[in-house]
């Protein structure tokens, strides 16, 4: 495509840098009011992105889907930031549900058994209190 600006685009979750692409012709994350467009010449922002789908197309026609959790997305002339809390990709948007719903039940696990420690925690916590008020 004769004219066009490549943008850069550099994904982060809170342990590294996820992805780093050049070449890229347009990003498409979404937001609490939709889905947003992002092309080279688009002026600067920061905005809150909600989980879901983000696609990017390369300069080379191919598009890019990655799964990510809520986070932020910067652009600042032709480079374009994704801070988020968890992204995971796929070659395909069939690969990509299955490995989403494999990651999200083994992250529903493990926020079961939290949940289970701080719910024993919390009664031990109220039993010592109860006996320190009655002692």
């Amino acid at each position: 495509m004769p004219g066009n600006a490549f943008m850069n685009l550099r994904i982060m979750v809170p342990s590294s840098v996820f992805a780093k692409e050049t070449g890229v012709l347009r990003v498409v994350a979404d937001t609490g009011s939709g889905s947003l467009g992002i092309l080279p010449h688009r002026l600067d922002f920061v905005a809150v992105i909600s989980p879901g789908i983000l696609v990017y197309e390369k300069g080379d026609g191919g598009e890019v889907y990655i799964a990510v959790d809520e986070g932020i997305i910067l652009k600042t002339g032709l480079d374009i930031l994704v801070s988020v809390h968890s992204a995971v990709g796929g070659s395909n948007l069939k690969e990509l549900q299955e490995t989403v719903d494999r990651e999200f039940l083994v992250l529903n696990e493990h926020e079961q058994n939290v949940r289970s420690v701080l719910s024993k925690m919390e009664s031990t916590f109220i039993r010592r209190i109860a006996a320190f008020s009655h002692g």
